[in-house]
């Protein structure tokens, strides 16, 4: 296979959508650089019809506003596979929408498979291979080596004989309607920015108290400080658990770093002497400016609907098998344990579930409203 074309002016890219516009179905695909630099972006835009394939290089400071046009022109279908990452990255770097979606991933799991990785489905339906090897590329090298432009080009490459085989397969099984809601849901996905302190999007944080928080908040700004500066994901510069570790053991020396999991000498000698200063000017704060974790208001423990909720969820099992779905596909728990609560007198009141698609409510909302009053009566 030759190698596609890079391009990397304003005109080439608004010659390819003067010809995508004209087409009925393009495969989109995009390479960013999270493992590699501090603020990820797009590095690489793949685009393929039935018979070329095109890479876009938006770091070479070509407009895309071109392009924008064709990806938000529900007329061309657009067929992504695992789309929420990519729609949120093109609308934050670009203020690119998407319109016209089919995702592939998600007719996927809406057939019943269970591995649903490109990779698996390619080699399941196409015996095609797909070389995994620069997943985690630094995809904002340049020029990019002939082996990365090469597997970035079969990501969409295969793409458009997947889509017909699994919407023929969504049609036969009554779940194209299904999925197309899906789909126009997840067009909609936007990138959130992140604001307020970073404990908050620490995991582990919410089980440490006031203190511990503090100490936690001041070597994450640490962290993120210096990986910016060194323009590296923040993971690169000190782990997770590390960070935990410190945070929970508070060492108040040097020989106290060396004992925290994760911490190197070579480690301890670069940045001990700033986290130490960062424990001790936590452990010094007054207790009226410590941070506090925000909770969740618990609601009230109601045995009735922790009942009505396995009910549910034994509904959803035999449901699923009988689909041959994943469960979490079919009807999330967030979703059962909001109508558990309600306890809905008819189908009609299931609209009062916000996050209840309308395909759920229409396809299993009277099965769920009997499932729950049959169960009412044993009990």
């Amino acid at each position: 296979m030759s190698l596609p074309p890079i391009l990397t002016t304003t005109d080439e890219v608004s010659r390819l959508a003067e010809d995508l516009a004209c087409q009925s179905v393009i495969a989109v695909d995009l390479e960013a650089d999270s493992m590699h630099n501090y603020r990820e972006k797009v590095c690489l835009l793949q685009v393929s019809t039935l018979e070329n394939t095109w890479l876009i290089d938006p770091l070479s400071g070509a407009d895309l506003d071109s392009l924008a046009e064709v990806l938000a022109e529900p007329r061309v279908r657009k067929i992504f596979h695992a789309a929420d990452y990519d729609i949120r990255c093109l609308h934050r770097d670009f203020g690119i929408e998407v319109r016209g979606l089919f995702d592939t991933m998600i007719a996927s799991q809406f057939i019943g498979e269970k591995k649903v990785g490109l990779a698996d489905m390619l080699r399941k339906y196409f015996a095609v291979t797909l070389d995994k090897a620069f997943q985690r590329a630094d995809w904002s090298r340049r020029p990019l080596p002939e082996e990365m432009i090469r597997y970035a080009a079969e990501d969409t490459r295969h793409l458009h004989r997947l889509a017909a085989l699994l919407e023929e397969r969504l049609h036969q099984l009554g779940r194209h309607e299904w999925a197309a809601e899906e789909f126009a849901l997840l067009e909609k996905v936007r990138h959130a920015e992140s604001d307020g302190p970073l404990f908050l999007r620490f995991k582990g944080a919410g089980r440490l108290d006031a203190r511990e928080l503090a100490v936690l908040e001041g070597l994450l700004q640490f962290r993120d400080g210096e990986a910016r500066r060194r323009d590296c994901p923040p993971f690169k510069v000190v782990g997770n658990r590390t960070l935990l570790d410190l945070a929970c053991n508070a060492p108040r020396n040097h020989q106290g770093l060396i004992g925290i999991e994760g911490v190197s000498p070579r480690l301890a000698d670069r940045y001990g002497s700033r986290w130490l200063k960062i424990i001790e000017a936590a452990q010094a704060l007054p207790e009226a400016d410590l941070p506090i974790f925000p909770r969740q208001e618990r609601l009230e423990r109601d045995p009735h609907a922790e009942a009505r909720l396995s009910t549910l969820k034994r509904w959803r099992q035999d449901k699923a098998a009988e689909l041959d779905m994943d469960p979490g596909v079919l009807i999330n728990n967030a979703v059962l344990e909001e109508i558990s609560r309600l306890v809905p007198a008819n189908a009609e009141e299931l609209s009062q579930v916000e996050a209840m698609k309308t395909w759920q409510r229409r396809v299993f909302g009277e099965e769920l409203v009997q499932k729950l009053q049959k169960s009412g009566k044993k009990s």
